[in-house]
């Protein structure tokens, strides 16, 4: 069909920047979390976790932004792997690796320790990046009330 529009029209640019957006909230809530957490007294599976599920949920944000055309599930698949693959490679024990995983940003995004508890953890981030997503989406989408409008449509007494 020539010059058929996609049922929901939204820009590549502008779903990248939005989701660049929410990635570095869930960035600043991440690193306030792990700085944080602790010094607030707040449970030590709260800032582990927390922190995990988070950084799933940035991953998910971000292989948005690079792929903006991809479906949700598509992004979710890709962080998903890109989660086992970086989990997984803290069982590789390389002396570069190990240096840069005892920096501050090695530790923050490759982590140190090996737990099959941070896949879960992972996996529930990304379901709140898909839901994230498709909350901001759909209030993007959905029209919003013009005054003028809701004016002009408002039933008059004379």
């Amino acid at each position: 069909m020539h010059g058929a529009q996609p049922a929901k029209p939204i820009a590549p640019l502008r779903t990248s920047l939005v989701r660049a957006g929410l990635a570095l909230v869930v960035i600043v809530c991440g690193l306030s979390l792990r700085w944080y957490g602790f010094p607030l007294a707040l449970p030590a599976f709260v800032v582990k976790y927390g922190g995990s599920l988070l950084w799933a949920t940035m991953v998910f944000l971000l292989v948005g932004v690079l792929l903006p055309r991809l479906s949700r599930m598509q992004l979710a698949a890709i962080a998903m792997v890109i989660a086992v693959v970086v989990e997984f490679s803290r069982l590789v024990q390389v002396p570069w690796l190990d240096a840069f995983r005892l920096t501050t940003a090695g530790a923050l995004l490759l982590s140190r320790i090996f737990s099959l508890w941070n896949l879960v953890a992972y996996a529930i981030g990304i379901v709140v990046g898909i839901w994230l997503d498709s909350r901001v989406a759909r209030n993007r989408i959905q029209p919003q009330p013009n005054t003028l409008n809701s004016q002009q449509a408002a039933p008059t007494r004379e």
